[in-house]
């Protein structure tokens, strides 16, 4: 309803009159439509798979040695997750606009995304194979970058691109940006 009608036009109601649920249970288990616009956000990032997809990418990172082909598997990750995940995001940016909640639910996603490629950005350090004169925090901007919604909606959502050129893409690109 959401991605159909925009944040705005979406009432708490017409969510539960769609889910067959009522309006005292939404607020009760989300605390609102912010709330429920998060908890989908959340879902959305832990992906298809039996298991969630950080958890996923950390055991891939903790036994994989070689930096390309752990940058292959995010990018192969990206493919499954970006899909579910940026569409919300996207909502969540065109809502900021004039919704403060929203606003400060960006902000929040953003940071949460940060630390994730600050983590991300650890694991790939520890390899070695990183190009020596990049710092951490420049690791952890090219991934926060190349894994923004904002480029899923650039190449796939307006240029058609498919799922598989995208994680190619993005292989490619973090490849020639991250490795020597």
């Amino acid at each position: 309803m959401f991605l159909r009608s925009g944040y705005g036009p979406v009432t708490v109601r017409a969510v539960a009159e769609a889910t067959g649920t009522s309006t005292q249970t939404i607020y009760n288990v989300y605390g609102g439509k912010a709330g429920l616009v998060a908890a989908i956000q959340e879902a959305a990032l832990e992906g298809s798979g039996p298991v969630p997809a950080p958890e996923r990418s950390d055991a891939m990172s903790a036994r994989e040695g070689d930096a390309d082909v752990i940058l292959g598997h995010w990018a192969q990750l990206s493919t499954e997750v970006a899909p579910r995940v940026s569409p919300i995001m996207l909502l969540v940016r065109s809502a900021a606009v004039t919704d403060p909640a929203m606003a400060a639910m960006q902000r929040q996603m953003a940071e949460q995304r940060r630390e994730r490629m600050s983590h991300n950005a650890e694991r790939l350090l520890a390899t070695g194979q990183v190009r020596p004169a990049l710092t951490r925090d420049q690791v952890r901007d090219v991934l926060f970058t190349y894994t923004a919604p904002e480029l899923f909606e650039l190449l796939v959502l307006d240029g058609g691109w498919s799922p598989e050129q995208y994680g190619d893409f993005l292989h490619r690109g973090l490849r020639a940006q991250l490795l020597p």
